[in-house]
């Protein structure tokens, strides 16, 4: 481990809980924000088609979703 990851490390451990899902979401932006569109859309493929794969393992259609989010749109 480096000296900057060394003392990235120990200020991240000195935070409080509640502002360290504020850094992962910072951490993620700057690791995403150097890819190009290209790659960008390639991941975004990849998600789905691993989400598709997980609904189908658990047996989730289309309808399914569908009714979940009028559910909750509907305050059900």
């Amino acid at each position: 481990m480096t000296d900057i990851e060394k003392t990235i490390m120990l200020e991240i451990s000195t935070l409080p809980n509640e502002q360290l899902g504020d850094v992962l979401k910072y951490i993620r932006f700057l690791k995403y924000s150097s890819l190009d569109s290209k790659e960008i859309e390639r991941r975004f493929d990849e998600s789905w088609e691993r989400v598709r794969a997980r609904a189908k393992e658990l047996n989730i259609t289309a309808e399914d979703i569908e009714a979940e989010i009028r559910a909750v749109r509907e305050g059900k």
